[in-house]
Parts: C-alpha cells; structure tokens; sequence
C-alpha cells in the first residue's frame, strides 16, 4: 500500500522521494552494497549483525539503524529479522535551506544503530503505519502526513548533535512568534524588554536577539511600529478620540503620540484621519 500511495511526500519544510517501503519477516543475508539514498531500518525482531565500512553492529529486538547514501554496508543473520525498512532522498530544491543542511549532516554523521529503540517515537511511528486491519486503522488520508513524521524524526532519533540547526531555528521561530503575539495583543501595557522576556521564560539579552536576527529590526523599534500600525487601524475604523487610541496604543502621552506618528506617517493623526476618509 505504501509502495502504491506514498512514493513523494510534500510537508511543511521538505519534500522526499521515496525509493520503496519494506516489510519483511524473515530477512536474511544480503551481499555488501550501498546506495545513493537513505534507507532506514527498524528491527521488530530477531537478531544479526549489520557492518559498515568494517564496523559491526549487533541487531536485536528494537534496534533502528541508518544506511547513509554512499556507505557500502551488509547484514548478516542465520536465523532471519523481522525488519521494516524506507528508502528515501531530499528533494532538495523543495526543501527548506534548514532541512537540507539536516539531513546533509545526517549523512555525515549519523549515528549509525540505536538500542533498546521500541519505546522512541519513531518505532511509535513505525508500527502506527503498520496497523492497516481491525480496531485502530488509520484512515488512509492520514498516512502521508504520519509517513512524513516519521521521516523527519530520524533527524532527532539518529542526529549526534541533539542542538540540531533545524530543531533550534524551528524552536527560535516559536519563540519570535510568541513574543510578537503578546506585543501586539497587549500594545497598551509598557511592554519592558524584561517584562516580556520574563514572560517567555528567555534572558532579556536572548529575546533583543531574536529580534535583531529573526527579523533584523530592534525590539523597541518593532514595538513603536507595532503602536503606529495600530494607531492608524483605529483612526480609519474608529471614532475614537485621538486621547483614547494614544492611551490603547500605549503611548505615555497625546504629544508623544502626535510626534512619533507624524514621524512615521508624515502627517499627524488628526490630518492623516481626515486625509484617508476624505480619500475613500
């Protein structure tokens, strides 16, 4: 079935080409080779030995091991594996730049078998795919989106460096977000650096980063536009006195307001109020 339906698979950050999907329940030898992709196995039982350029790995009940693309590798076992196993590659020019530097450091150094593996999310994964009749079916719609997940967590289930570029950008986007979300949902407050950063649970120096390098602009400076963009939303869609959205928008005081918003807009707001309405 996977063979048949799932064979590219489009998600949010990247997309894969999928070689072939296997199962098998009683694998045995096969002869040293290697391949121009990925292919990633997990172990539902038996036991072997997989070798990599002369280094041997013990297989066993729960193990996930990763071949890279251009690494010779063989396994061996006399009395067979019951293994599940995904060929696959980056579509590199579907791919974000985050995802591609990923699964090219996985390639590099990987690490190469994990143990004791069934309680990992990945062989959570692996055998939500594999349940396809009675109680518990995943409808088909849902495979393409588990079947990208589980790509994805081999990064984390094989990566040696745990701060990974691509968990670590996704986890300072988050943040990015979060932060502009509360400014904006609480223009009227003082918003301190400190205040926020405290709310996030970040040092104030880390969220002034985040703002300087995520969106290359300073946190006072988005919080004063933020204030204007506001401002000028409620001047054309409101009757509010001009007193009333300098206090909403958090400005200190109505001339502080005036100065900052002619600075911005080039016209004060009682002028830039007139001019747009008189303009629609």
């Amino acid at each position: 079935m996977l063979n048949e339906v799932v064979t590219v698979i489009n998600g949010p950050a990247a997309c894969f080409k999928i070689q072939y999907w296997g199962i098998d329940p009683c694998l045995f030898d096969n002869q040293p080779h290697k391949h121009s992709f990925f292919e990633i196995c997990y172990v539902i039982s038996g036991e072997g030995e997989y070798t990599e350029e002369g280094t041997l790995y013990p297989l066993r009940a729960g193990t996930h091991f990763c071949s890279r693309p251009g690494i010779t590798h063989q396994i061996r076992t006399t009395k067979g594996l019951f293994i599940c196993y995904v060929a696959f590659e980056l579509d590199e020019s579907q791919s974000d730049e985050t995802m591609r530097d990923a699964f090219n450091g996985l390639a590099a150094h990987a690490e190469v078998c994990i143990y004791d593996g069934d309680h990992h999310p990945t062989a959570h994964l692996w055998k939500s795919m594999l349940m396809r009749e009675g109680a518990g079916t995943l409808p088909a719609t849902a495979i393409p989106s588990l079947a990208y997940t589980l790509l994805v967590s081999f990064l984390g289930l094989f990566g040696k460096d745990t701060g990974h570029p691509f968990v670590h950008r996704k986890n300072t986007n988050l943040l990015l977000q979060r932060a502009k979300l509360y400014i904006r949902d609480n223009l009227s407050q003082p918003l301190h650096l400190g205040d926020v950063a405290g709310y996030l649970n970040v040092s104030e120096r880390h969220l002034s980063r985040l703002f300087s390098e995520g969106i290359h602009e300073t946190y006072t400076d988005f919080i004063r536009s933020e204030r204007i963009r506001q401002a000028a939303h409620l001047l054309l869609t409101s009757e509010l006195p001009i007193k009333e959205i300098a206090e909403a928008t958090g400005f200190s005081s109505v001339h502080y307001f005036t100065q900052t918003f002619k600075h911005e807009k080039k016209l004060p707001p009682g002028r830039f109020r007139k001019q747009e309405q008189t303009g629609r």
